[in-house]
């Protein structure tokens, strides 16, 4: 028999008949869970309105050869098999069934809900792909919205999903829900595991007033509950400014201003924050798996509207210690992906050796009151966290006494100098010798040496470092109300010119542009080739054809001058990313953009800051005078000193990173000759104790132990790790929702919001790089979109149109250098690298912190 409607509950329902909501909805009512009467409309329904109708050969017919990556083909196929489906009759059949089954429910107000077949979209009948109406009554209208839920199985991203995946376009149906509208005093969301931290005992709730599409859609900010599932115990509840609601309308639903009584008012009582809790919990215990649940409220009536799995988990953010504050801060901003095996185990060990002697110094006796027991900084989901036993008195007291800031403040750049000069001159000592006349063992004692002075060197730079923060933060907060009374706008082009190590990077690299000009060859073939291919060349000891050797000799020869005086930085300080030296492309991007004009000539630049410079300082100066004048001067030279170092210091923390990696190279090639590895860079992935089980190994001359196999399941969860987003603080401050306190949703665009760094609004394709392996695929003129940047990335920055990051602040590495490029800069989105697609048109606004998805 041909079921074209079926009950809600129903023993005749099946996937196929009834799609995935309608299924779950049947799952739901079978538990006893309360759900908003109503009925199925079958897949069989669907069927025969296409076969009565014969849209499928006209379908057929135009999905014949389409390019499933063309966006306005797609677009424009869907809204011509839309209107086949507004055109096209309805069965009597079908219609007479629609009408029995809705005059059952009493002709109310309805929500009329597309159901797809999972078969059909296994990773979107859950993914809102097809169309949801609400508040429609009356037998025509909710025939037409069949219809029009019905066409949207033909979305352009759904037919381009079923071409990606060779399913049969001519197989394919779709299911309706028809449910009572319930006259939702306020609804929401619920997760029963909670999201931001994965904590598995944990539900996150987002509630706001009237119907639940504000907060789906990300339209209100809702209040976000936060409730233990074991005991029913509320853990925290944030009530939001609730400035939006969706209400219904004579004919439909629109989006009205929420009453001012209401706006800061819970939504939910505290009862019944708990009887959603069980109902939650009741859910998942029903399905076996944590759920994602819409529910709405209706005169004190709980209703459960949708309830689908939570298919991809969030990670469980468990704390190694408690009582213990771990944050992405100080190294591990350095660190902004996953750590490989051997950095976690042999460099932060060496890490940890450093910061423990920085931590006697600075706190004394405190310090073991405050060293957490794995160390200063420890790993969590393969990320790298700072981490201080959670007594933040007794941290600002000993870090702000006059004695620990007269320590910090002063002389602060001879102590650079002097950390600098050790830090070189171990290197130094290292590099001089010759690798292969050494057993593996004295290598890797080298290996330990040089990284050593690296982890040093780093706790030095802690105590000269804020000296360049906090004299320009004084300075601002001072002076800029008088700047802005001088004109002056923006108090950064005080601090804006001077020659750092990476400025006057950019100025050998634009010398060897000017250079390349003079050689019409080297300059035809640097202009012709992409990146990639010149870096190949470069390594290759075959010259290129348009090229003389003469020439060519002279260009690796100042390429490798630069290197030299230059490369000597990293790009992360996990030992087991490739340098500069290394890794050519970006640094010959930069030559051929300053080839091809597309580059801002470095002296020019400083010149015309310089300039700028000179010109605030005699026009704010003129605004004051006696004491006043004495202490702008003294700041702004105080400020003045110390931002050069800052760039200086942290581009030099990477100074032994190419003699580490050489060192490591070397054990490697002696590994991979005795079979105990099968790449080169698989000695990243061994640990420590490995490592060393092999070296003895080596030096002993006898068989070496085989464990390449394990590396495959090491890179995977690697890749998995890099998947997530690690929270900026543990235990988190924030309880909201993931799914709800990410990006906002604003005329059809969604919106990021961070820091603005540096003012500006440019709109431009944008270049998501994970890291610097994804250097080459950055092209002039984008956005760069990064988790943060560190110095040697400043190459990048001179054809970069604005950047973008997951973490950082106004005094961070990206602000600074985007403030002296003159480009727009946010920092602190947190979720941009997920969020932003390759080639995505995103516009940045550096003024407001506002980052949009214009696709």
């Amino acid at each position: 028999m041909i079921y074209y409607t079926l009950p809600l509950l129903h023993k005749q329902a099946t996937l196929e008949m009834v799609g995935g909501k309608g299924m779950s909805l049947s799952k739901l009512l079978t538990a006893g869970i309360p759900v908003p009467d109503g009925f199925h409309v079958t897949t069989a329904s669907y069927r025969l309105f296409v076969e009565t109708n014969q849209i499928q050969p006209y379908i057929k017919a135009l999905l014949e050869g389409i390019d499933s990556n063309s966006t306005n083909q797609l677009e424009d196929i869907s809204k011509q098999i839309g209107q086949l489906f507004h055109n096209g009759k309805m069965p009597q059949e079908v219609s007479v069934a629609i009408k029995t089954a809705y005059a059952g429910l009493g002709n109310v107000s309805v929500a009329v809900r597309s159901s797809a077949t999972a078969e059909d979209l296994p990773d979107a009948s859950f993914a809102g792909q097809q169309d949801t109406y609400l508040n429609i009554q009356g037998e025509n209208e909710i025939l037409e919205a069949v219809k029009r839920c019905w066409a949207s199985l033909w979305t352009a991203r759904a037919i381009a999903y079923r071409i990606k995946n060779n399913i049969k376009q001519e197989l394919v149906a779709l299911a309706v829900v028809i449910q009572k509208l319930a006259f939702s005093d306020a609804s929401g969301v619920m997760f029963t595991i909670n999201p931001m931290n994965g904590r598995r005992n944990e539900m996150i709730i987002n509630a706001a007033w009237g119907l639940g599409e504000a907060v789906v859609s990300s339209l209100v900010t809702p209040d976000t509950i936060v409730t233990d599932k074991s005991t029913t115990r509320i853990v925290s509840y944030e009530v939001a400014n609730k400035e939006i609601m969706t209400a219904r309308t004579l004919d439909g639903t629109e989006e009205i201003s929420v009453p001012e009584r209401l706006r800061k008012k819970p939504a939910l009582t505290r009862n019944q924050v708990m009887r959603l809790t069980q109902l939650g919990n009741k859910i998942e215990k029903y399905y076996r798996m944590p759920m994602d649940i819409e529910w709405a409220l209706e005169k004190d009536k709980l209703y459960i509207v949708q309830a689908r799995p939570i298919t991809v988990l969030p990670p469980e953010w468990v704390l190694p210690e408690k009582n213990v504050v771990y944050t992405k801060g100080s190294l591990a901003e350095h660190l902004p992906n996953p750590v490989t095996p051997l950095f976690a185990t042999l460099g932060l060990e060496l890490v940890n050796r450093a910061s423990a002697l920085l931590w006697v110094d600075m706190f004394d006796t405190s310090a073991k009151k405050l060293l957490p027991d794995n160390g200063a900084y420890t790993i969590i989901n393969g990320y790298v966290y700072l981490s201080a036993k959670a007594k933040p008195l007794l941290i600002a007291v000993k870090s702000l006494s006059p004695r620990s800031l007269r320590r910090t403040l002063t002389n602060s750049i001879m102590r650079f100098e002097a950390a600098r000069k050790e830090f070189e001159d171990v290197v130094k000592q290292w590099d001089e010798t010759s690798l292969h006349t050494l057993s593996a063992q004295q290598i890797m004692e080298g290996i330990q040496a040089v990284f050593y002075a690296a982890c040093i060197y780093f706790t030095r730079i802690q105590l000269t470092l804020p000296a360049a923060s906090i004299s320009e933060t004084l300075f601002t907060k001072f002076f800029q109300g008088t700047a802005r009374r001088a004109g002056i706008t923006d108090t950064s082009v005080f601090l804006l010119g001077f020659d750092t190590i990476a400025l006057q990077s950019e100025k050998n690299l634009w010398d060897l542009s000017e250079w390349a000009k003079q050689n019409n060859t080297l300059s035809v073939y640097l202009k012709s080739n992409p990146a990639t291919k010149i870096a190949e060349d470069f390594k290759s000891s075959v010259l290129p054809a348009e090229v003389s050797q003469e020439v060519w000799i002279e260009w690796k020869s100042r390429i490798n001058a630069y290197f030299k005086e230059f490369g000597c930085t990293a790009y992360e300080f996990d030992f087991a990313y490739a340098t500069p030296q290394e890794m050519l492309t970006p640094t010959f991007e930069s030559i051929k953009a300053y080839l091809e004009e597309k580059g801002e000539n470095p002296y020019s630049r400083q010149i015309t800051f310089e300039r700028r410079r000179k010109q605030a300082e005699k026009e704010i100066l003129q605004q004051i005078g006696g004491h006043r004048k004495k202490l702008f001067l003294k700041l702004l030279h105080w400020a003045q000193n110390t931002a050069p170092m800052r760039e200086n210091a942290i581009y030099l923390m990477g100074m032994g990173h190419p003699l580490i990696r050489r060192m490591l190279q070397e054990i490697s090639e002696r590994l991979l000759t005795g079979g105990a590895i099968s790449h080169l860079d698989d000695i990243y992935w061994l640990t420590k104790t490995e490592l060393e089980t092999l070296i003895t190994q080596l030096d002993k001359n006898i068989p070496l132990s085989n464990l390449s196999e394990a590396i495959p399941a090491r890179q995977a969860e690697h890749d998995t790790f890099r998947g997530y987003v690690a929270p900026s603080m543990l235990p988190e401050k924030s309880k909201k929702a993931v799914s709800h306190a990410t990006p906002i949703q604003k005329d059809g665009k969604i919106v990021l919001t961070g820091i603005g760094t540096s003012p500006g609004v440019v709109t431009a394709p944008a270049c998501v790089l994970n890291s610097p392996a994804d250097f080459e695929k950055f092209q002039p003129g984008s956005i760069l979109i990064a988790v943060t940047t560190t110095p040697a990335w400043t190459p990048l920055f001179a054809s970069a149109s604005a950047i973008v990051t997951d973490i950082g602040g106004p005094l961070s590495h990206s602000s600074i250098v985007a403030r002296e490029y003159g480009i727009p800069a946010v920092m602190a989105t947190h979720t941009a690298t997920r969020t932003i697609q390759n080639g995505q048109m995103i516009t940045v606004d550096g003024a407001t912190g506002k980052v949009t998805l214009n696709e």
